[in-house]
């Protein structure tokens, strides 16, 4: 993943940006997840929703044997040949780039030359799976394009491949499924072992969820979701010696986990105990939401950003500094970190009248605390990718 190819020219950009005329407009949603972060590539549940935050993809045929592609907000694009598919040093390329790839492997030159302009109106870095929507956009694209005839379950698993193949991240199935699948206003309680799934109302009023955006985003944040996942499945091996049963960490009892705490090292204890947790918080969530008991959701909130802090170990303190000041706020339920962690958003349960006030509060204290002005992000509980 490190070489770049031949195929892929960075400098030169073929599509005439004032004279494109489009076949296809496919829009692909970011995520937000309520609960359950780094459960997902563990076996559990989850707890995700699209949102009205968008990828924006502009396809036609080309009728040669090459891809072009322009993104409008990078203001840069590549071209690549079909035949010589591989992966780009630019990671952005190499999200599309695997999704041909791994389209190519279940339908075989399937996708034919093409022109694609890309543009996004979510946050690069904020943790609302901009990585996600600009696959699952890719391919449900190519596939209604070119009448491939890829199910849902096919596109949000070649590009969950293409993300593990081509940009080496080994994420979990959450984003991509509540890219695809999502359904406007409601949330995802989903098995991320079976891939079944139910459909939670997402009524919160009087109370209202705001992102915050941190607009920080540490090096960190790549190299370690591919440790937390190695960690865990070391846990899961030595757990396995003396209990095979168990397929995902997320499957073993917290009284199972606590037994082994003299024989695991102290981290990769700590990453299992959270994992195990964190499932539970996550059920446990989804039931306080159907039963409208929005301060137990809001404790498990804060139950498990403490959990990502001292346990997971992915927060960062950006992060920790507007969940912490959120506490002590009766109209301020819950507020955690969001996302594979070391920057991007908190998620928060505020009551409606008093949102405007306390984001001009946080947003003062942490110019003060940081010197970086803080931008909170209005979202709508949306639909999954579609053609428009």
């Amino acid at each position: 993943m490190k070489n770049t190819t031949q195929s892929v020219n960075r400098q030169e950009n073929r599509i005439n940006l004032e004279d494109f005329k489009e076949e296809l407009v496919i829009e692909a949603p970011g995520r937000i997840n309520l609960i359950g972060e780094h459960i997902d590539y563990n076996g559990g549940y989850v707890l995700p929703a699209a949102i009205d935050k968008k990828v924006r993809f502009l396809f036609r045929k080309n009728n040669s044997d090459s891809i072009n592609v322009w993104s409008k907000n990078y203001e840069t694009g590549f071209t690549a040949e079909l035949s010589n598919i591989s992966p780009s040093n630019t990671e952005w390329h190499n999200y599309i780039l695997g999704v041909i790839h791994h389209i190519h492997l279940i339908k075989p030159k399937s996708v034919k030359g093409f022109d694609c302009i890309v543009e996004s109106s979510l946050p690069i870095g904020s943790g609302l799976s901009s990585s996600a929507s600009l696959e699952c956009g890719i391919a449900t694209g190519l596939n209604t394009l070119f009448s491939i005839g890829l199910s849902e379950e096919e596109i949000i698993t070649l590009s969950r491949d293409a993300e593990h193949e081509y940009v080496g991240t080994k994420c979990g199935i959450m984003d991509q499924f509540s890219v695809v699948k999502g359904e406007k206003n409601y949330l995802i309680l989903l098995d991320c072992q079976t891939l079944d799934y139910k459909l939670i109302k997402s009524e919160f009023s009087p109370y209202q969820l705001v992102l915050l955006n941190t607009k920080v985003s540490h090096n960190l944040a790549g190299s370690e979701y591919n440790t937390r996942r190695k960690e865990c499945d070391e846990a899961l091996a030595v757990i396995n010696k003396k209990h095979f049963e168990y397929k995902f960490l997320a499957d073993v009892p917290v009284d199972v986990v606590e037994s082994f705490k003299n024989e695991l090292p102290e981290k990769v204890y700590n990453r299992a105990l959270y994992v195990v947790q964190e499932n539970k918080r996550t059920l446990m969530a989804a039931e306080a939401i159907e039963d409208e008991f929005f301060g137990l959701f809001g404790k498990l909130m804060y139950e498990s950003h403490e959990g990502l802090k001292h346990l997971y170990e992915v927060s960062c303190d950006e992060l920790d500094f507007l969940v912490d000041f959120s506490k002590d706020r009766d109209y301020v339920l819950g507020s955690r970190m969001m996302g594979g962690g070391f920057g991007g958003c908190t998620i928060n349960l505020i009551h409606q009248d008093h949102v405007k006030s306390y984001i001009e509060k946080v947003s003062k204290a942490y110019k003060e605390k940081f010197g970086i002005e803080l931008a909170p992000i209005e979202v709508n509980i949306s639909k999954g990718v579609s053609k428009k």
